[in-house]
């Protein structure tokens, strides 16, 4: 794929395992959000707040920045020229807006940048564009299931135009993510082949320890993965943590990608109600973390309801920083 008159580049996340020896990621950008104060609409959750308040959107990822994360994704998994048609905006003016999320990250990566010299050990920051389901444009919890009866060609269609326009805004890698089925997952991987300068991750939304959504196995699915040579890493977000360790296992064997996992925090979104369910779940999230880091996860972060503070102390348990002057 890569054109052999030249040295093939090493991607970026890999770059930053060599570095430190994991990957520390955000958290969720639009809990976060609600969490100060902002009522997200549900067609477009955060992606809303591109028109609304979109300098909130840039303090919100140079929260997560200050926490320790390295890498950042954009307010646009729910971003899509459907769902701004809603609000009468034409595809030109979507353009301007999935633009506008790389740029209010790019700022907040600069700016972390230039006022935290405290922290220049740390790696450069990424920014990673945001690719969510088809699902999350129904907003109505599909995403969880994968059985929203598009075609492959349906699916392309939805995809295509919002994965161009981000890949070409200077992002630097497509992140994939709670993508439910296997369909929607070739479907994406052959938009990233086409483009073969351009890194990428893929992270499956599961519904246990061995499943993803739609019911494919976890094992069919990385192998689906190992086939495209520009993706770097695979794994699962917005995944109950229970299940975590045990996707790790079944994944980490499979493939010499990266591993990632970035669960949510154990609570469940009502689609229905637009409102989150607490869990049982009783287990410390950020002890979970170092386990999933032992176990092989080399990029770990956190999904829905898991902000700043949580992702400080995950980078506290799974990175030792240098000592200053060094």
């Amino acid at each position: 794929m890569f054109d052999k008159g030249y040295e093939v580049r090493k991607d970026p996340l890999s770059d930053i395992v060599e570095q430190q020896g994991a990957v520390v990621l955000d958290g969720g950008l639009a809990t976060l959000l609600e969490a100060r104060g902002h009522k997200l609409d549900p067609h477009l959750w955060s992606a809303k707040m591109l028109i609304d308040s979109p300098d909130e959107i840039r303090v919100a990822h140079r929260l997560f920045l200050d926490a320790g994360a390295d890498c950042v994704t954009t307010a646009t998994y729910q971003a899509s020229y459907e769902g701004f048609a809603r609000l009468g905006l034409g595809p030109s003016d979507v353009d301007k807006l999935l633009t506008l999320s790389v740029t209010l990250a790019q700022d907040a990566v600069n700016e972390f940048q230039s006022d935290a010299p405290r922290v220049n050990h740390r790696p450069s920051p990424l920014v990673g564009a945001s690719i969510g389901p088809y699902g999350a444009f129904l907003a109505d919890g599909s995403e969880y299931d994968g059985r929203y009866g598009v075609s492959s060609e349906g699916l392309t269609h939805f995809h295509d135009r919002r994965f161009t326009c981000l890949a070409t805004a200077g992002v630097d890698l497509m992140a994939f993510e709670t993508i439910p089925s296997l369909n929607e997952a070739r479907v994406l991987l052959d938009l990233l082949g086409k483009s073969a300068e351009l890194w990428g991750w893929m992270s499956f939304s599961c519904r246990d320890g061995g499943h993803l959504s739609d019911g494919t196995s976890i094992e069919t699915a990385v192998e689906l993965c190992n086939s495209a040579e520009n993706l770097v890493g695979v794994g699962v977000n917005c995944t109950a943590p229970r299940f975590v360790s045990e996707l790790i296992g079944r994944i980490r064997p499979k493939t010499d990608k990266l591993v990632l996992v970035y669960p949510n925090s154990g609570e469940s979104w009502d689609a229905v109600e637009k409102q989150w369910n607490r869990s049982d779940f009783q287990e410390d999230w950020v002890d979970l973390a170092e386990q999933w880091h032992k176990a092989g996860a080399e990029v770990i972060g956190g999904c829905c309801k898991i902000g700043p503070d949580i992702i400080k102390q995950t980078r506290g348990r799974i990175i030792t920083e240098p000592t200053e002057g060094i």
